[in-house]
């Protein structure tokens, strides 16, 4: 059969290795096309993000540079505000304006502003240019004492020149002026105008330069006083200035933003960064650092708004920074740009492409059955034939068989009769012989109708006890060995299609004759309650694995070592009987002792 089945099983193999080089095509396209989608939507990803990131790097260089007018302004003018503004310049830090104070215990200013008022303030150097000015105060304060306007003015003026021309200690110059001013307004009658000018705007010297006020002055010159001399002197200044009328609000108010540490902002920067802290920072030339305070959250939320408008993002899109790193540089900040959409788009491609797989799985499933079932196919049209050409053989021999031994019996009478010869036991082995021959021919054409369903069963009430009687009479006479019956039926009545039931009990038993070493053969039918009755014989027995092989068509065991005779179709043929009544046929038991096969009727056969 092999030899058979070879070409047979070259072409499949051919097939299916061509099927499996174009479904691994088909999957690579598959995969082809799951990349190519999952890159463009990785391109536009990428490209949504480098919008993103250039967006954001040019709102903050556009804070920058919106704020670069503030910021001159707060580096030049120590009144002007700074909120939000950063400076840093030769590794110190400009704004936000630091409370950089003298670190000493005594507190010069408000000792040397007490002695001016008290009068006893001498300077010890004659020459030195302290002198001339505690010369040109008492001069101030003498023609003020007098009541000279015109004295105090000159006076006055003369101090102003001597301030653009020696630039003094601010402990001295800063409470010296304070006092002087102070004099101004409590016994002058100063110009308005030029009082609120020495407090706060300045003068020009009249040498292209410019006489500080007096707030800016101790703003600017913070850094040369004792934290409590600045107070002090913050006091004096904003009492004068309310005083003479001169804006005040912003003066303490600056004093009150001064911060007592640097910002924790990097030293050292690769280029424009943003720190997360909030703070866009951007490096100059002459080692010089300006920024502006950035909400990084709100300028997100500001882009996100602004590129769902353009279209660009859905309703639920969103721009975010990544990582948690202190200082981003701009030229590479961590966008990320989420959205459902995206989400739902690589779903559904991995989705498409599962299907896709399952798909080319399935074909190669479906293409390896059908190669198995044609495979299969073959084999059982090959095993058919085979079994065919057995069973012609077979029953061939079968038939040939009882043929030949009638003839040789009939020519062997016909010579004994023509010499007188006894040859009275001639004629019941003929009929032996040919009662054989027709069991075996009813039991294929028997086979036939069942297996084609062209036997319609005539069902009536059977008296199984009736029918074990003639089964017995048929036996006796078939039977070559005496055969001892034990039935226990009772009084049981099936409804049934008696011939086909007597055909039944007859292969039955003619196997257990068959297959039986003994003398006598032992038979035994018995009735069970359910409508179930059990054949037992005392022959060579069934091995368990082919409890169930045996009702197959054309199966025939070996008979302890010889050969048993027979067309391989009376177990078939019983359990298609049984089936065709609504029941079934099993073996129950068996073993060297014998067989025990079990008849299952429906509950409506028996009565």
């Amino acid at each position: 059969m092999l030899r058979r089945l070879l070409p047979m099983l070259v072409a499949l193999l051919l097939g299916l290795i061509g099927l499996a080089w174009g479904l691994g095509s088909l999957h690579r396209i598959f995969a082809t096309e799951r990349d190519d989608a999952r890159r463009s939507l990785e391109s536009r990803r990428e490209a949504l993000e480098q919008y993103a990131r250039a967006s954001l790097a040019q709102s903050l260089r556009d804070r920058l540079e919106a704020a670069k007018p503030s910021l001159e302004a707060a580096v030049t003018d120590p009144l002007a505000p700074a909120p939000g503004l950063y400076l840093r310049e030769r590794g110190g830090q400009v704004l936000p304006r630091l409370a950089l104070h003298d670190t000493g215990e005594m507190a010069p200013a408000s000792e040397r502003y007490a002695r001016l008022r008290a009068g006893t303030e001498v300077a010890d150097d004659q020459e030195d240019p302290w002198a001339e000015r505690l010369v040109r105060t008492r001069a101030v304060e003498t023609a003020l004492t007098r009541g000279d306007r015109r004295a105090s003015t000159v006076a006055l003026m003369a101090l102003l020149q001597h301030r653009s021309q020696y630039v003094l200690a601010s402990t001295r110059d800063v409470p010296g002026f304070l006092v002087v001013l102070e004099a101004l307004a409590e016994r002058g009658d100063p110009v308005p105008q030029l009082m609120q000018a020495l407090v706060r705007d300045g003068l020009a010297d009249g040498k292209g330069g410019r006489l500080e006020g007096l707030q800016r002055l101790l703003l600017s010159r913070r850094s040369r006083f004792t934290p409590g001399d600045f107070q002090f002197l913050l006091e004096r200044v904003a009492a004068l200035s309310a005083k003479v009328g001169a804006p005040v609000d912003d003066f303490v108010s600056r004093a009150r933003e001064l911060a007592v540490s640097p910002l924790p902002l990097p030293e050292v920067l690769p280029g424009p960064v943003l720190v997360r802290a909030g703070w866009y920072l951007e490096p100059r030339g002459g080692n010089q650092v300006r920024g502006v305070a950035v909400d990084a959250g709100a300028l997100l939320e500001s882009l996100t708004k602004e590129m769902r408008e353009r279209g660009l993002l859905d309703a639920e899109g969103t721009v975010g920074l990544l990582g948690d790193a202190a200082v981003l540089s701009l030229d590479a900040l961590p966008l990320s740009v989420v959205t459902p959409e995206w989400a739902k788009a690589e779903t559904a491609l991995q989705r498409r492409y599962r299907l896709k797989t399952g798909m080319v799985v399935v074909c190669a499933g479906l293409a390896l059955g059908i190669a198995v079932l044609a495979f299969l196919a073959q084999h059982r049209k090959y095993r058919f034939l085979e079994l065919k050409s057995d069973f012609v053989a077979t029953v061939s021999h079968e038939l040939r068989t009882p043929l030949a031994s009638i003839r040789l019996l009939a020519e062997t009478l016909e010579w004994r009769l023509a010499e007188g010869t006894d040859a009275r036991d001639y004629p019941s082995r003929i009929v032996r012989e040919a009662d054989g021959l027709g069991f075996l021919v009813e039991n294929l054409l028997s086979f036939n109708r069942i297996d084609k369903g062209r036997w319609v069963p005539r069902l009536e009430p059977v008296r199984l006890e009736e029918l074990v009687s003639l089964l017995r009479r048929d036996l006796e006479g078939w039977s070559k060995v005496p055969v001892e019956w034990e039935v226990a039926v009772g009084e049981l009545s099936l409804r049934a299609d008696a011939h086909l039931l007597r055909l039944l009990l007859s292969n039955l038993a003619r196997n257990a004759c068959a297959y039986n070493t003994r003398n006598p053969v032992r038979l035994r039918v018995e009735a069970l309650p359910g409508g179930r009755v059990r054949f037992s014989d005392n022959g060579v027995g069934i091995p368990p694995k082919d409890w169930e092989r045996v009702f197959g068509e054309f199966v025939r065991l070996q008979g302890q070592g010889r050969e048993v005779p027979g067309s391989g179709l009376g177990l078939a043929l019983c359990r298609r009987i049984m089936r065709l009544h609504g029941g079934d046929l099993r073996v129950v038991a068996s073993s060297s002792e014998g067989t025990t096969f079990e008849l299952s009727f429906p509950p409506t056969a028996t009565t």
